[in-house]
């Protein structure tokens, strides 16, 4: 069982108190239901060999370390293989690299220097296997809750906090609509990767205005497309192969949505075309990737002809 408790009493004297106080049973609640494959991804968690990491970057990485013999990064190996496919990261753990699809590290060095996390109370809805958590920490977070119905990504999150088990970060395998309304209790709140997924991209604004404290900050990135502040792109059926597209602004469009959703002091920190280095195929995760997904002719389109994923970081404030 994953105890709570910690995360409730460091909530305790906070806005977050009450809706803490029910976490333990909605987490199992959750856990009961569950998913086919927990029982074989709880097994490779169980095969990690017991260290204790001697070395803990969350600065320049995520790596931890510490003296350990060649058939103990055998046997880390093959249990973070058990748990594959990773798509967020990379993590360095004792000797074993874990190469990710996206190198999740270029995007934060590009994202960072625009934020201060220092001493804040962060909420990271659609985290992942929580890649990102680790280095808001080592940006000096006072603590991190990430949220993501993805079981896999929550078992990858175990794996890591495992060597970690008291750092402020925990991950909950909840949606963002699992939360309560108006919250009001983070001073920081990260939405990367989940906006384009969104059918109705404003209710998703407000939603995440609601988590936050008054004047708290949104870190909001998302698929773009070049245009002003009319120009929006709704994909017609699937957009770089994925189904569950539906709108992609342009910069200017989201500054507008942003502003009407009741942000102010909005800024876009990073724009960036997403390149085939910095999302592919590995063995870490064998399947089809951004290249597969662009026209081989044209790596400025999509398969489908729509303009190439171009992604974009928003800062905001409530």
């Amino acid at each position: 069982m994953i105890d709570l408790s910690p995360l409730v009493r460091r909530l305790a004297a906070t806005p977050l108190a009450s809706w803490s106080r029910g976490l333990q049973a909605q987490l199992e609640a959750k856990l009961e239901k569950g998913h086919g494959d927990l029982e074989r991804w709880q097994s490779a968690l169980d095969a990690l060999p017991p260290l204790q990491p001697s070395e803990i970057d969350l600065v320049e990485g995520l790596r931890l370390d510490t003296p350990c013999d060649e058939a103990t990064r055998v046997q880390m190996r093959q249990a973070l293989m058990g748990l594959s496919p990773w798509r967020k990261g990379p993590f360095d753990l004792f000797g074993v690299h874990v190469d990710t699809e996206w190198r999740s590290d270029w995007k934060w060095s590009r994202v960072s220097p625009h934020l201060d996390l220092k001493g804040k109370r962060i909420l990271d809805v659609g985290c992942g296997n929580g890649y990102y958590q680790w280095r808001m920490l080592g940006a000096g977070a006072e603590m991190v809750i990430g949220v993501d119905p993805n079981w896999l990504f929550f078992c990858q999150f175990q794996a890591v906090r495992r060597y970690l088990p008291d750092m402020p970060a925990w991950h909950l395998p909840f949606t963002l609509e699992d939360l309560p309304a108006e919250l009001e209790g983070f001073d920081t709140v990260f939405s990367m990767g989940v906006f384009y997924h969104r059918r109705s991209p404003i209710e998703h604004l407000l939603a995440l205005k609601d988590c936050l404290v008054r004047g708290g900050e949104l870190v909001l990135e998302t698929l773009v497309i070049e245009g002003d502040e009319h120009q929006v792109l709704v994909p017609e059926d699937r957009y770089a192969q994925m189904r569950n597209i539906w709108f992609l602004p342009s910069v200017p469009a989201l500054e507008r949505w942003l502003r009407r959703a009741g942000f102010r002091d909005v800024r876009c920190v990073d724009v960036s075309v997403t390149t085939v280095e910095e999302q592919r195929s590995t063995e870490w995760m064998r399947y089809q990737s951004l290249s597969d997904f662009l026209d081989p002719a044209d790596h400025d389109r999509t398969i489908e002809g729509l303009p190439a994923p171009r992604r974009a970081t928003l800062v905001a404030r409530k």
